[in-house]
């Protein structure tokens, strides 16, 4: 795929790593929070609780935890929520030191998506800072279209 690769960062996150950090939040590593933090290391696209969920060995946790789960993840900084603009959340694994920056492409027939290493706007953030007064401006980018399975 030109142009477009897989953050490597998020999936060399180690299970000892991930849960002395969950630790440090206060939280238990329950078993359903190592198996979702072990399938988010293991792909680098944000993933919905639905695909989280049928990664996971059968009986382990219901749906309701993995909600429950990927909200405290969310809460404690080691997941970011993606809105990829069809009413599906997903989740991805952030490193400690990561503010969770990304841009996506998504495909408009199958939903695959991928993420997108550069970004081509902060002179442009800073332009809009200048020229209205704000600060701390931030932006969101995805890309959509059509991927070459579907096309």
């Amino acid at each position: 795929m030109p142009a477009v690769t897989q953050s490597l960062p998020r999936r060399l996150a180690e299970m000892p790593v991930l849960a002395d950090r969950l630790r440090r939040h206060a939280r238990k590593f329950t078993g359903a929070r190592q198996a979702i933090l072990a399938v988010l290391r293991h792909d680098s696209r944000p993933m919905s609780n639905k695909e989280i969920f049928a990664r996971l060995p059968g009986g382990l946790c219901d749906l309701a935890t993995i909600y429950r789960s990927l909200h405290l993840l969310e809460e404690v900084g080691m997941v970011k929520r993606f809105d990829l603009g069809d009413g599906v959340a997903r989740f991805a694994l952030l490193r400690e030191d990561d503010d969770g920056h990304r841009h996506h492409l998504v495909c408009t027939r199958c939903a695959e998506v991928v993420e997108i290493e550069e970004c081509c706007t902060p002179e442009v953030e800073k332009r809009i800072s200048e020229r209205s007064g704000f600060k701390a401006v931030t932006h969101r980018l995805e890309f959509f279209g059509i991927c070459p399975t579907c096309q």
